[in-house]
């Protein structure tokens, strides 16, 4: 793993793609701070670029780096998550203008799983997480399931957990609202 986080962030600083774990499903990563990269990533995903991607970090702490104002609730449902949470917050900044809604929202998950969340201390950025797909097509519940046209859209493919064969679910999305109104999205 160690090697796979030290190759993963090489091609991260240089602006690359990689695919990767995450406490989800598996996908398709960039620098979230770098605009080339995350066009790169709608491109290879043949997605519109008005769709947003959400944004990995490791820490409720980097939060505040990255949304104007954290609303209370959103405290509390980081701390009763049982599962994989990802929560649209107003107020994106610091982050590749590509990323942001036009709503200037920007969807945020604190992972807890071992490889995304050193990848994340490792890198010092956040990343993005998008599922490794072709926009339209079923997202990969694991990666026997990733198309090899992703595969070979990116840079680096990381080793680790390729063999887990388990069916992994993306994670729950909650949309906040800035009177404290919670959204269910999914």
């Amino acid at each position: 793993m160690t090697e796979d986080i030290r190759k993963a962030c090489e091609v991260l600083e240089q602006g690359g793609l990689i695919l990767y774990p995450t406490d989800t499903i598996w996908g398709i990563g960039c620098d979230a701070t770098n605009e080339a990269a995350v066009q790169r990533v709608y491109e290879l995903k043949k997605r519109a670029d008005h769709k947003a991607m959400l944004v990995l970090i490791d820490s409720e702490a980097k939060l505040d780096r990255y949304v104007e104002e954290v609303p209370d609730i959103a405290w509390d449902l980081i701390e009763v998550a049982d599962k994989p949470l990802t929560i649209i917050y107003s107020g994106a900044k610091n982050l590749a203008p590509g990323l942001i809604g036009e709503d200037g929202s920007i969807g945020i998950r604190i992972t807890q799983e071992v490889f995304s969340k050193r990848l994340c201390e490792r890198f010092r950025r956040p990343l993005v997480s998008t599922s490794a797909n072709l926009s339209g097509e079923p997202s990969p519940a694991n990666f026997q399931q990733i198309s090899d046209e992703i595969k070979a859209g990116v840079d680096y493919i990381v080793t680790y957990r390729q063999d887990d064969t388990s069916m992994a679910a993306p994670s729950n999305i909650l949309k906040l609202g800035a009177g404290g109104e919670i959204q269910i999205i999914r």
